[in-house]
C-alpha cells in the first residue's frame, strides 16, 4: 500500500526523539515537498484538517496523511515516510511478512513507553492538560 503524496507526518513537537527524527527527515527532503510536517502539539493543530486524528490519538501512536485523505499509524508511518525520501531500503525487510509482524510488534511496545521514556507525563495526564489548554480558548482544538 502506498498513499499518494505528499504525506503529511503528525509528529509530537515536544518529544526530544520526535524532533530528532523530524528534522532528520527534512533535510532529506531538502525543501521537496514529499513530506509535510505538522506539529500535534501545537495550540493551532487541528484534526479535522488532518484526517480527523485527535491530538489524543496522535500521541499514542505516529500518524500521517496522505494527499487523498488516507490515514495510516505505527510503523508503516516509517515506511512510507522513508519511501517517499528514497530511504525504502531502511524499512524494506518489515514488508516480509514475519519480520513485519515482529518489527509491528516492536514498535508498538515502543509507542507505549515512549512517553515515560522521554521523561514526558503519560497520555492520560497529556491529554488533561491540553483539555485544560482548549477549554481557555489557548487552542483551537476541541
Amino acid at each position: 500500500m502506498n498513499i499518494p503524496g505528499p504525506i503529511t507526518l503528525l509528529y509530537d513537537g515536544e518529544c526530544p526523539l520526535c524532533l530528532r527524527e523530524v528534522a532528520f527527515l527534512r533535510r532529506r527532503d531538502a525543501g521537496r515537498g514529499q513530506v509535510r510536517f505538522v506539529d500535534i502539539a501545537d495550540p493551532s493543530y487541528d484534526p479535522s484538517q488532518y484526517g480527523g486524528v485527535d491530538f489524543a490519538t496522535a500521541m499514542g501512536r505516529i500518524h500521517a496523511v496522505g494527499a487523498d485523505g488516507t490515514v495510516i499509524q505505527g510503523l508503516e508511518v516509517f515506511r512510507q515516510i522513508y519511501a517517499a525520501l528514497d530511504l525504502g531500503w531502511v524499512y524494506a525487510l518489515t514488508r516480509w511478512p514475519g519480520v513485519g509482524r515482529v518489527a509491528d510488534w516492536m514498535y508498538e511496545r515502543w509507542a507505549d513507553r515512549r512517553l515515560a521514556l522521554t521523561g514526558r507525563p503519560d497520555l492520560a495526564t497529556l491529554v488533561a492538560q491540553r483539555t485544560q489548554a482548549c477549554a481557555s480558548d489557548r487552542c483551537q482544538y476541541r
